[in-house]
């Protein structure tokens, strides 16, 4: 199907707005009338313009307040069409939305308001506009899409039709099913819209929560699927009225927008089958190949050494010096650190890439680049192994590693053959033994990248994004949402920080079998631990009823604890390494979590240590 959006998701004035979403590569815009209004452009200028960049102008909207009033008020509404009408004129449009009356109507009568329509049907026959009948949620009588559709049955005028607006069915639990009983050629337009699951009045939720599709609670796939069936062929189109996506790059917001609907449409793809009637106006990308474990974590600064002091207490072994770069390679079993000194002038230690294990990454590849997302280019030399890799919002380069089926997380990949191996030289007694893997990928994202960032996640890497959740802070609360695959081996916490002038790390968690001995060995190699108050302890006493022999134990390796029902949570961090730090877990039975409870004690003993607030888990 045509992709389109409305001017209202983006920041910018009307000509901005055109032109980002000709760079991101809609097919077409709704022209949200503020827009025009306030654009320096006459109706003339932006048709001409829109034909320069290949746009279709697809809606003009919103029309108000028009039926279910009466006649004095009505030959008001005709003569506020009649004047949009000769704007769409100018401007080469052919379909209005025209939204169920909120404020002037007085008539409670599914007939009367199908006369009505049916007047302004025939004013704009004359100018060659269809209108498109859309019931709010907040309408005053007309609040439900199977209403609207009766009355544009009663209308039974070829000018008039329906605009299905998931946000307005959905948002109201109205069931979609009922949309395959509309005629698809009645269907003028279809408006796309996700949001979060909040409990508000749906007036403020609409107007300020709105999300992009695959970014909230929705199930559009469905809804899709369900306009598919009905026989809709027209465009797809996203009204997303959000604070944050107004207040963001265009170009960049308007690339997250398209990347939505061709998530939208291939999740609507496959719920359709290959046989479904209507699937060949929806159109399908490569699958989504889960990760099945976190390959490797990159570490760039212009001087890693600091790192690789933390990395030789927590009993990680030197692996060796890439032949070519000046990168090198920590591990112990299935964790594997790159240590990159590349083009990382003036960089403290950060966070610069992580490697998927993927079983298929050509298909992974392919459908990345479907989703448009931006390829990482780093020059490698003729016999070193290529990588995909992609851009994540944040910045992040996330790379795609084959994965042969059976192998697990500890078999060393191809890539690792590039380093000069380095065992006899620097391997220490009793370093890189047991089993060891990453854990989890702490990542913080700026409140502008945060959403983006969970579309990211889920459309190119197939992860699960469940429910939000809010951890405090000594500064305020944190955003916190788990970006997870579904046997739980791929863990990537994205955090949303207080708007404070502080620079929050990430982190990178290391998953051990035995976290007393390796606690015990950092101690013993010079690693100064966070110092954790007597009062913590003092509260997992009395929480857990540990016992005070296992309490002081605790208390002295400086390790945190956490049991929930299906089982317990020990770990222990290190201090912050320029703008990261190192966590080292270990899970017992069924244990999922990541000690948030513990949150706060490690925030303000980071914050002693580094006089900063440091992000969350």
């Amino acid at each position: 199907m045509r992709k389109s959006t409305a001017t209202v998701c983006l920041s910018g004035n009307l000509e901005q707005k055109m032109a980002a979403c000709a760079d991101a590569g809609f097919d077409g815009i709704e022209i949200f009338e503020p827009d025009l209004v306030a654009s320096d452009l006459s109706p003339e200028e932006v048709r001409a313009r829109a034909e320069r960049l290949g746009l279709s102008l697809d809606l003009y909207q919103p029309f108000r307040d028009f039926e279910g009033v009466d006649e004095a008020t009505l030959d008001d509404n005709l003569r506020r069409a009649r004047s949009r009408f000769e704007v769409m004129r100018r401007l080469g449009m052919d379909t209005m939305l025209v939204c169920s009356n909120v404020a002037t109507a007085t008539i409670d009568s599914d007939e009367v308001s199908a006369q009505q329509l049916r007047r302004l049907g025939d004013l704009a026959t004359t100018y060659g506009v269809r209108i498109a009948f859309e019931a709010l949620a907040w309408g005053r009588y007309v609040d439900d899409y199977r209403r609207s559709w009766r009355i544009v049955e009663l209308a039974d005028h070829p000018a008039v039709g329906v605009c299905l607006d998931s946000f307005h069915i959905l948002s109201r639990g109205h069931d979609p099913a009922a949309i395959e009983q509309i005629p698809g050629d009645k269907i003028f337009f279809v408006q796309l819209a996700d949001a979060p699951a909040l409990s508000m009045d749906v007036l403020s939720w609409s107007r300020h929560h709105r999300l992009f599709p695959g970014e909230g609670a929705f199930d559009l796939g469905a809804f899709v699927a369900h306009v598919a069936r009905a026989g809709y062929t027209g465009p797809l189109s996203l009204e997303v009225f959000n604070d944050t996506f107004r207040q963001t790059d265009t170009r960049r917001t308007a690339a997250h927008a398209l990347r939505s609907l061709i998530w939208l449409e291939d999740q609507a793809a496959r719920l359709l089958g290959e046989n479904a009637p209507a699937s060949p106006h929806v159109e399908r990308i490569p699958g989504a190949v889960a990760p099945s474990g976190v390959d490797f974590v990159e570490v760039r600064a212009e001087d890693v050494g600091e790192v690789e002091q933390v990395l030789d207490q927590l009993g990680l072994t030197f692996r060796g010096q890439h032949r070519t770069k000046a990168v090198r390679l920590w591990s112990a079993g299935g964790a594997r650190i790159v240590l990159n000194e590349q083009h990382a002038r003036d960089e403290q230690p950060h966070v610069a890439a992580v490697g998927f294990q993927v079983q298929d990454p050509a298909t992974a590849e392919d459908r990345a680049k479907a989703l448009r997302v931006r390829a990482v280019s780093r020059r490698s030399q003729a016999d070193e192994q290529r990588l995909a890799a992609f851009v994540a919002p944040n910045g992040l380069e996330v790379f795609l590693v084959g994965q042969p089926e059976g192998c697990g997380v500890a078999v060393d990949p191809g890539w690792v053959t590039e380093f000069d191996h380095g065992f006899e030289d620097h391997a220490v007694p009793g370093h890189g033994t047991g089993s060891w893997s990453i854990d989890h990928v702490n990542l913080v994202h700026t409140w502008e990248e945060h959403d983006e960032a969970v579309l990211f996640y889920t459309s190119v890497l197939g992860l699960e994004a469940p429910a939000a959740t809010e951890v405090a802070s000594p500064h305020g609360l944190v955003r916190s949402r788990v970006m997870r695959s579904s046997d739980g081996r791929v863990r990537l916490p994205l955090n949303v920080a207080p708007v404070v002038s502080v620079d929050y790390p990430e982190h990178v968690a290391l998953l051990c079998d035995d976290i007393e001995s390796v606690a015990h060995r950092a101690r013993e190699r010079g690693m100064r631990f966070l110092a954790l108050p007597d009062n913590y302890y003092d509260d997992l006493e009395a929480r857990f009823g540990l016992g005070k022999k296992r309490i002081a134990r605790l208390r002295d390796l400086g390790l945190l604890y956490d049991r929930d029902a299906a089982g317990e949570f020990s770990h222990f961090y290190t201090r912050r390494i320029g703008r990261m730090f190192f966590e080292v877990v270990q899970r017992h039975g069924g244990y999922a979590g990541y000690g948030a409870d513990n949150t706060p004690v490690r925030l303000a003993a980071q914050a002693r240590v580094d006089g900063v607030l440091e992000a969350a888990w």
